[in-house]
């Protein structure tokens, strides 16, 4: 085995969960009678009327009618929040205090894995920069950052040096800030480190619906076009990301091009879609909804380099494009518009093949798409595409991957938020071929 490019003295996994006392099929039963239903931070009166004071009363009505309109609600973030679950760090609460100890100035490698079933987290250590070293196993070119978002499945090592014998707290929210786990790293035993300001909940904005280029269709909406739509007066500003790299989607010809947005072709996916992203744009350089605007280092997705050279890259022989898509009103998951329950056949690979999957995200919610027995190579920019197992698709979001079978059988493809998973974001792919004189 070769030895690993970067040096630490001790490390610890660092496993954020969430629980509920609830069972899992009455929380769907909730979510299907009103999917809103533990969402607790709606905007309110109050919140119209500082809008008000901030943007004017006609900019303020003109962004209640347009949500309205599409009959989305900009503070749905998570569909299960902390009104249900607490979060835990090693099957602790915060209460608790899970702890991991060092000696001064040594080199702390902390091993981060989301294991939830719904929940984003947005990680930070006050005060103690972190370096990534590898995402979902896979060695990377160290990059620093403040604060990182991991998505259920993902798994990022990130290596720490602190400083004297201070105690910090790991502090990790959930993306919609209605709750948070927690855990201390100190040098002294029994030590507990402060609890950060909780931050205000963010807002989707229009760009979350894939309006990018100003319109969009609704299944909710006669005549489904709409005029594009400002940013809500109390959403944050966007800090302006360091050092990004260009981006580089299919056709893309210069590595510093700026994304392409593409428009969304005539199937709106029936009656298991209730929206249509009509600009899908690549988000892969936005560090996401609720992050950007404190002066933070964020990890972006256009941060992730292979750090060593992979075999060559084989070009792709053929693209297959998948639309992300749902009905929150019914709470209703599928891919294509088709829920797997529906009898969807598997989708062929041949061993060997090298495809490119478009992934269209035509909701206004975030999926950590998952994909069994190989790996997908994110196309994130010119050279150095890192290998993940799980790529966390954005709201409004087009990416796309590269994928090589090298196994035979029938693999899983789903969100890796599992009650999406289980309404019916799932796919079953089917790699056939004549490997070693095998056929499948």
């Amino acid at each position: 085995v070769d030895p690993e490019p970067y040096a630490y003295d001790r490390e610890y996994v660092v496993v954020f969960s969430d629980w509920s006392y609830e069972n899992p099929a009455r929380v769907i039963a909730k979510l299907k009678k009103q999917s809103s239903y533990y969402n607790f931070q709606q905007r309110t009166v109050l919140d119209f009327f500082r809008d008000v004071s901030r943007g004017g009363l006609g900019k303020t009505i003109a962004d209640r009618e347009q949500w309205a309109r599409i009959r989305m609600d900009p503070t749905d973030i998570a569909d299960v929040t902390a009104y249900t679950y607490t979060y835990l760090v090693n099957g602790l609460s915060p209460d608790l205090n899970w702890t991991a100890l060092f000696r001064p100035g040594e080199r702390i490698r902390l091993r981060f894995i989301n294991s939830a079933a719904m929940t984003h987290f947005d990680v930070r250590i006050p005060s103690l920069p972190m370096t990534l070293v590898q995402a979902d196993g896979q060695n990377v070119q160290p990059v620093t950052v403040d604060e990182f978002r991991i998505a259920p499945a993902e798994t990022y090592d990130m290596i720490v040096q602190p400083s004297g014998d201070q105690t910090y707290t790991i502090f990790a929210e959930a993306m919609d800030r209605s709750g948070f786990a927690a855990a201390t790293l100190s040098s002294k035993e029994g030590a507990r480190g402060s609890i950060p300001a909780r931050r205000k909940r963010p807002l989707r904005t229009m760009a979350d619906m894939g309006m990018s280029m100003g319109s969009m269709k609704s299944g909710g909406a006669k005549g489904g076009s709409m005029p594009g739509m400002d940013m809500p007066a109390e959403a944050p500003i966007k800090a302006k990301a360091p050092s990004m790299p260009g981006m580089v989607m299919p056709g893309d010809e210069k590595a510093d091009a700026p994304p392409k947005a593409v428009m969304h072709g005539p199937d709106h996916h029936g009656a298991g879609n209730s929206m249509v992203a009509m600009s899908p744009v690549s988000r892969l350089g936005e560090p996401g909804v609720g992050l950007g605007g404190d002066g933070w280092r964020v990890l972006l997705y256009t941060d992730l380099r292979r750090l060593t050279p992979g075999p060559a890259e084989k070009s792709p022989t053929r693209e297959i494009e998948m639309h992300l898509t749902g009905n929150m009103d019914r709470y209703m998951w599928s891919l294509d518009g088709k829920a797997y329950s529906s009898g969807m056949t598997p989708i062929p690979f041949s061993y060997g093949e090298t495809i490119r999957v478009t992934l269209v995200n035509d909701t206004m919610m975030d999926h950590p798409m998952h994909i069994h027995g190989m790996w997908m190579v994110l196309e994130n920019g010119p050279t150095d595409n890192p290998r993940k197992h799980t790529i966390n698709v954005k709201a409004g979001e087009k990416l796309s991957f590269v994928v090589t079978p090298d196994e035979l059988g029938k693999f899983a493809f789903h969100c890796h938020l599992l009650i999406h998973m289980d309404m019916g974001m799932f796919r079953v792919v089917s790699v056939s071929g004549t490997p070693g004189g095998i056929t499948a």
